[in-house]
Formats: structure tokens, sequence, C-alpha cells
């Protein structure tokens, strides 16, 4: 073998390793960026994260808060996922505005990846800076007063719509007495008593047991089950708690269940189904057997944990 021969073999598998270490060790990739770097008081900022994760890693989205360096998040977009030649990128839209002026900054999101093989690590976006500033005023232009109240020439007509409304009222209401009056010894409809109403306790439990029977994510619909499943926690919070948990983030709602005495120690699992279910609903993730199952039993356990009192010295009796 000559000298060159051997010098292109060497070459050759130094860039072959090269390849495979950086192929083993590529990480995800982050981004975070603004279609403006200066706004005007109350006016909006677009923010845009983009997220391109390892093929072999599950990514766990960052945690945004609603308000961070006196500027404030007034909408968050659904997380969207775009796949083009294998390769499959998760996006978010996020609204920006801020009410002081002076130069704020847009912090840095930190994402969890979690690899097949491995501990997870996390993996941070650069932080932005945007300038609010305040609407110019021209000192040098004199105030102008305050006009005065303009009289309004009205006629008959204006109110035509309101003539034609009382009429209506007047015919129906006389419509209804001569009704009434002419049927009045017509025997009354029997009222058949009403069914005893589910508490949101055997509501909630109904409900669970139900789904689980359904035996969604066995038959692959993983995002169906999880909707299924956080709107019955959701109700059951809404109907025991009088909290409009809807209404909230998955975020928001856990910030609820941390600061209400009889929820905050079910923060974790109720954590692991909201997580979950978001990865499932909005990143198309597809968990684990297990994970599926640990959801539901969470769910249970919740619920079970927080029932009133006296459904559960019921249960004790019965």
């Amino acid at each position: 073998m000559n000298k060159k021969s051997l010098t292109y073999k060497v070459t050759y598998m130094i860039l072959l390793f090269s390849a495979v270490i950086t192929t083993s060790y590529a990480q995800p990739e982050i981004s975070a960026k603004v279609d403006a770097k200066q706004i005007v008081i109350g006016d909006q900022v677009r923010l845009f994260i983009e997220a391109k994760p390892d093929a072999n890693e599950r990514l766990i989205w960052a945690n945004i808060p609603d308000t961070f360096n006196s500027l404030e998040v007034v909408e968050k977009g659904k997380i969207d996922t775009v796949s083009q030649n294998n390769i499959t990128t998760y996006k978010q839209r996020l609204l920006v505005t801020g009410w002081d002026s002076g130069m704020f900054q847009i912090p840095s999101f930190t994402f969890t990846s979690v690899p097949k093989t491995g501990d997870p690590y996390k993996i941070g976006t650069d932080s932005l800076e945007i300038l609010v500033q305040t609407i110019p005023v021209d000192t040098t232009q004199p105030f102008k007063p305050i006009a005065e109240i303009m009289t309004v020439e009205t006629s008959w007509l204006d109110y035509i719509w309101y003539v034609v409304g009382a009429i209506v009222a007047i015919a129906l209401i006389v419509f209804l007495v001569y009704y009434f009056r002419k049927n009045k010894g017509l025997k009354a409809p029997t009222v058949q008593p009403k069914k005893p109403q589910e508490t949101p306790y055997q509501k909630a439990i109904r409900l669970l047991n139900e789904l689980e029977q359904q035996e969604l994510w066995q038959q692959d619909h993983v995002k169906q089950y999880y909707t299924e499943l956080t709107d019955i926690i959701r109700v059951y919070i809404e109907e025991r708690f009088r909290t409009p948990a809807m209404e909230l983030t998955s975020d928001e709602l856990l910030v609820v269940v941390r600061r209400h005495k009889d929820m905050q120690r079910y923060n974790e699992q109720l954590s692991m189904i909201l997580q979950t279910a978001d990865m499932a609903k909005f990143a198309k993730a597809k968990p684990l057997p297990q994970e599926h199952t640990d959801a539901m039993e969470y769910a249970k356990q919740f619920v079970k944990g927080t029932k009133p009192a006296d459904i559960q010295n019921t249960d004790k009796n019965s």
C-alpha cells in the first residue's frame, strides 16, 4: 500500500468517525425571534418560538409565564407541527405587549429534552430585548378646548320601532290573558318528580369509568382520550371548587391547584396529566402505555381524595 492511498483511507475514517459523533450527540434546535425590536406603549410584538427536536428524543415544551420583566403575554397560540423531509418542527406564536416605557428583556425559555437512553437535559432560547416607547407629544402646539355638546334633531320616525314594539307587547299580553282565562278550567299537567342530581364527585367517577371502558388509547385514539380525560378533571374542579377551570390554560390551572389547600397535594399528579395531555394534543407526541394508565389512575386518586366529607361519611356507612 503506497503512502497516498494510506492517507486517503485515514482521512475517510476520520470524517466517518466525526459524522457518527455529530449524529450521536445532535441536540434539538431551539430558537426565538420577534417581528419588531421597538413598539409604542400598548402595541404588540409577535414572538415566534421554533423547536426541531432530535428524532430519538422527546421534547418537553417550555413553561412560558404570562408576565416577565414588565412585559405581558396577551395571547398564546397553539403549538403547530410542520413535517418536511422527515424533520418535524414545532412552532408557537405569542403576542407580547408593554405598558411601561424603557428597554425590557424577553428572557430565555428553557426546554427539556428526554433521550431514549441517558439523562434528560435542558436547552434554552436566546433572550431578546424590546424597546417600549411613549407617544411623542408636540409641546409647541396649543391645547385645544373640549368641543361643546351638539344638539341632534329628531323626529317621530326615530321612535317608530319603539312604538311597534309597544303595540306587539300589548297585543301579546291581551292574547295571553284571553288564552289563560279561556283555559282556566283545564287540569294542570302532572309534575314528574325530579331524579336525584349527581354530585360532582359521582359524576366525575362515572365519566372516568366510562372513558376507561371505551379503551380509546388502545385503539390509537390518544388525542381524544386525553381531551376527554382533561375535560372531566376541569369540569370536576369547576363544580367542586367553583373555579373556572375550563377557561384556564394548563399552567394557569396548576397555579390555582398549588394555591388551594385541598388540591395542592395533588399538584404533581395533575401536572403530569396536563403536560402529557398537552404533548399528545398539540405536539402529537405518543406517550407510553404506562403513561396512559398512570394518567387515569392519578385522575381517580385526585377525585376520590378531594370529595366532600359528607360523601366520605356516606361511603363508610354504606
